[in-house]
């Protein structure tokens, strides 16, 4: 959990410092649309090992920012879903989904048209 003692002054910085990390967005992204399994976010997050995943998963719950739910059952279940707090983040990735179509489209438009760049 990240110490409030340690935060930066510049909010900018303490939400990279939060979630600034690719794996991290990319949880918080597939995370937005419910509650998911561990393999459920292992195969949608994608090219991240199972290592990585717990570790990122473990940090977003020390900071908040989401729930980890294990069932006692066999085989077990667990099953991660975000809190009030990470589901405040909802605006931010949806500015950075809007800003990388925009890019994505600015740069298909170069592509085509050299001319324009």
């Amino acid at each position: 959990m990240v110490d409030m003692r340690e935060l930066p002054a510049c909010p900018v910085e303490t939400t990279l410092l939060l979630i600034g990390d690719k794996w991290k967005v990319l949880i918080l992204r597939d995370l937005m649309d419910g509650t998911r399994r561990f393999g459920e976010l292992r195969r949608s997050v994608g090219g991240i090992s199972q290592k990585v995943l717990t570790e990122k998963l473990r940090e977003l719950e020390a900071d908040g920012i989401l729930t980890r739910t294990a069932y006692a059952e066999i085989p077990p279940r667990v099953e991660y879903a975000l809190t009030e707090l990470g589901s405040s983040l909802r605006p931010v990735l949806d500015s950075l989904a809007e800003w990388g179509s925009g890019y994505k489209a600015h740069v298909a438009e170069r592509t085509d048209n050299p001319s324009n760049s």
